[in-house]
């Protein structure tokens, strides 16, 4: 009979397997980012096109996700969907054109879209209560770990191979994870059924239409799509044509970013936790930290690179601080609610982190390319200040929505 510690490391193990390959795709063109333009001659708008197809599927499928979860269990769904993010790695290997590239890369967003869902869901069933903190921190780390992966790593990698020879080396580590999943996670019986169809979407509507929903949704949103399409694709090229650096100098830089990523998911977590002992609620701190993330948005914009390193590690950790708003709006819905609520979260962000990477490529288009084969200074200033503007409007509505339920707090 195994012991409580084995099990729990069967369940953790696996699905923070999975977050780590989903986070290592969705960040991993903006270090080859050059190579797909150089093979395939593709343009910015082009570009962002393409990586950003990652976030559409992803998003598209939150809300059946839930559904499944709920049905099925997280072991069978995310084994299943790991296979097509493999196949979209192969897919994406062996394109030879951007409709390819797109297919394959739709694909993956598709395959992974479960990693982070299905992970939490399972941490429901098989942790206490009193630990899930902690353990869904772990689990962003693992994340983070991925990003990591996907920058100096990966640049090293390219020495050896080509960024065909990278996503093959995906797929087969894809398809590892999804045996992992399924052969190693323990199935666990689950009490009770999960509601009819129609019960579930009439929950999905309660989410939707209420105003504490509504009050740190699009904040959260925005600012969380606008960290996923900046160090996701166009954190690379603006090392290169703004701070004027050398491909390996801006892959370590990237690399630093992702460290800060994973310190932010484990300091901001664990700074939530400790403040909520003393009557704090989370959002403070997420809001607090959203703040500081335009800050550091509006030196980019300024394209201040006096000390890049700097600016990108304050990045890292600040654009982390959405992912607080989940456990806030946990804590403010019923508990037979909460999957809907993250994934109905999700949903937002991840259709607004499309948007903004395929949005900021399009503004950046709108500009020549420069006499070294790069993207326009100015063209980086317009994208990435669209995505503060919005971010300043979000802050904006949430003040005043705020304002709006203190004078109607019992309504929702």
């Amino acid at each position: 009979m195994s012991t409580p510690l084995t099990r729990h490391l069967r369940v953790f193990i696996p699905f923070a397997g999975g977050y780590f390959l989903s986070y290592l795709y969705r960040v991993v063109n903006a270090v080859l980012a050059p190579d797909l333009v150089a093979d395939l001659g593709i343009g910015p708008a082009e570009l962002g096109l393409l990586t950003s197809t990652y976030f559409l599927t992803f998003a598209a499928f939150q809300i059946p996700l839930g559904v499944l979860l709920d049905r099925y269990g997280p072991r069978k769904i995310e084994a299943i969907l790991l296979i097509f993010a493999a196949t979209g790695a192969l897919v994406f290997a062996r394109a030879d054109s951007l409709a390819g590239l797109v297919a394959g890369r739709a694909l993956i967003g598709f395959g992974v879209s479960a990693c982070l869902m299905a992970a939490f869901t399972a941490f429901v069933m098989w942790f206490p209560t009193e630990r899930l903190a902690q353990i869904n921190g772990i689990q962003m780390a693992a994340g983070g770990l991925g990003a990591l992966t996907a920058t100096a790593p990966v640049e090293a990698a390219l020495k050896f191979t080509d960024w065909r020879g990278v996503f093959t080396l995906l797929a087969a580590l894809t398809l590892a994870a999804a045996a992992a999943v399924f052969f190693i996670v323990p199935d666990k019986p689950r009490k009770g059924g999960a509601g009819s169809l129609s019960g579930q979407l009439r929950g999905i509507g309660e989410v939707f239409t209420s105003p504490v929903f509504w009050r740190i949704a699009p904040l959260t949103t925005i600012s969380q799509a606008s960290f996923f399409s900046i160090q996701g694709l166009w954190a690379g090229p603006w090392l290169r044509d703004v701070a004027g650096l050398e491909r390996t100098a801006a892959a370590g830089i990237l690399l630093a970013v992702a460290v800060a990523m994973v310190a932010g998911f484990i300091f901001l977590g664990t700074l939530a936790q400790r403040l909520g002992r003393v009557g704090w609620r989370p959002i403070g701190v997420a809001v607090g930290g959203m703040s500081g993330f335009m800050l550091i948005q509006g030196l980019l914009v300024a394209q201040w690179v006096g000390m890049p390193i700097v600016v990108w590690v304050l990045f890292g950790i600040l654009g982390t601080s959405g992912i607080v708003s989940y456990a806030d709006l946990s804590q403010r819905f019923p508990a037979h609610l909460t999957g809907r609520v993250n994934t109905g979260l999700n949903l937002l962000v991840f259709v607004a982190a499309f948007a903004a990477q395929w949005g900021t490529g399009a503004v950046i288009n709108l500009w020549p390319a420069t006499s070294s084969g790069g993207y326009d200074p100015a063209a980086y200033r317009a994208g990435f200040g669209m995505m503060l503007a919005l971010q300043a409007i979000g802050m904006l509505w949430f003040v005043a929505m705020s304002i709006y339920l203190r004078r109607a707090p019992a309504k929702k």
